[in-house]
């Protein structure tokens, strides 16, 4: 009781700095991520040349994917430095390293220029990137739920809505440009502009975060000097659970960042009508995370959470037909809104859920390593996996499988979660 009282009056005083501190860092690192995913078709043009258009692509797309092999190894190291130091101190730390992957994103020559010196730059700039992002969620998700323990589930799903900012603006920037500009323009120096304005909010994240407090939940628990060791010695179970939470959440958002490539690929539409795409299902996870993560403090979080995964599963499959029989812009844009819809509800409340799942003073490196485990296997992959299984299948419906099998893993992980941990 004394810690709920002490925390309600800082939560809602300075609400506005503490949602920004949290939710402008985290857009402005995934707003870097989903600028590559965006333009991975002009990226494996430019870094990764090849007489087949599907190996060029498909190095580009492993690229984006093997970043995602170091994240878990970020959340160890942020995480764990942010259950010893503080929330704080792992987020300032976090965007610090992204604005250094992204300032190499912006000054790397091309393949034309230096070889095959410039796609190992490409590289090193992703496994920074993804090193940093791997101690974000965690941090940040940790840092709004523990300042808002009474609305855990409204604070944390601005982790959510932060994203769908990142991916509106990915998207304003991918319509624009690509509608703006000519081809040989945008290989040219276009496809720089997106990562030369993230470079200029970066520091703009930097000072807000600098100027916040720290948690009074955490500095009021008891700190452990070994958080990976007691994870992984005592809360394993909790990890396994936390990981299949996330696997739906993260198979959904990467096949929606993949679907400008899609349209250009598979259903030979304009690059910018993927963009257009995506621009409103951002601004349906910018607008609807905050709210169905207000309902879910009401109403609870795992019932919503079913929903959401259940819907994936028998949705997936009619909406790429549907896509594929009658490939358009309108139809693109509505199946696209759909699947942000579903991620909406399932990706709004399952912040909070993961937070209620691991104790305060390992919570970060809980999350974070649960998060990122998930997100290398079944995130950062999938629109790899989504090209290769086309490929290897030459059915252009296999996306939808992957989606149909990944709700599937999370609604148990649910059931498993609502039984065993009795979080409703």
């Amino acid at each position: 009781m004394k810690l709920a009282a002490a925390v309600e009056p800082i939560a809602g005083r300075s609400s506005p700095r503490i949602i920004a501190a949290a939710s402008i860092g985290n857009a402005f690192e995934w707003f870097d991520l989903l600028i590559y995913g965006y333009f991975a078709v002009t990226i494996s043009r430019l870094f990764f040349p090849s007489d087949d258009q599907t190996a060029s692509l498909l190095l580009a797309l492993g690229t984006f994917g093997v970043s995602y092999l170091v994240r878990p190894l970020g959340a160890i190291v942020l995480g764990a430095y942010a259950d010893r130091a503080g929330r704080k101190a792992s987020l300032m730390a976090s965007i610090v390293l992204m604005m250094i992957g992204t300032t190499l994103m912006v000054v790397v020559p091309t393949y034309a220029s230096i070889g095959a010196l410039a796609p190992l730059f490409v590289l090193f700039a992703r496994l920074l990137q993804g090193f940093s992002v791997g101690g974000e969620f965690g941090s940040s998700t940790s840092f709004l739920v523990e300042h808002g323990p009474d609305r855990k589930g409204f604070f944390a799903s601005f982790q959510w809505a932060g994203q769908g900012f990142a991916a509106v603006l990915a998207s304003l920037f991918g319509v624009g440009l690509t509608t703006a500009l000519s081809v040989d323009q945008l290989n040219a120096w276009g496809w720089r502009i997106p990562y030369i304005f993230g470079l200029l909010i970066g520091p703009i994240g930097l000072y807000i975060r600098r100027h916040v407090d720290e948690t009074p939940e955490f500095l009021a628990a008891e700190v452990t000097s070994t958080p990976v060791r007691d994870v992984l010695r005592d809360q394993w179970g909790r990890v396994l659970l936390a990981i299949g939470l996330a696997v739906v959440s993260n198979s959904s958002n990467y096949l929606i960042l993949y679907m400008p490539t899609y349209a250009v690929k598979q259903l030979s539409l304009p690059q910018s009508s993927g963009f257009a795409a995506t621009l409103l299902g951002g601004m349906i996870l910018t607008v609807g995370s905050p709210l169905i993560g207000h309902s879910s403090d009401s109403v609870g979080r795992t019932r919503i959470m079913q929903v959401a995964a259940g819907l994936f599963v028998i949705s997936a499959y009619p909406a790429f037909v549907l896509l594929t029989g009658y490939a358009s812009l309108l139809v693109l844009i509505g199946i696209v809104c759909w699947l942000s819809l579903l991620k909406t509800l399932y990706s709004g409340v399952m912040p909070s859920l993961m937070a209620e799942i691991f104790p305060t003073r390992t919570r970060v490196t809980g999350m974070a390593l649960s998060y990122n485990i998930s997100v290398a296997i079944f995130g950062g992959f999938a629109p790899f996996i989504s090209t290769w299984l086309i490929e290897l299948t030459g059915n252009s419906l296999a996306p939808s499988f992957y989606l149909m099998f990944t709700a599937l893993v999370s609604l148990g992980a649910l059931v498993v979660v609502r039984n065993r941990l009795r979080l409703a």
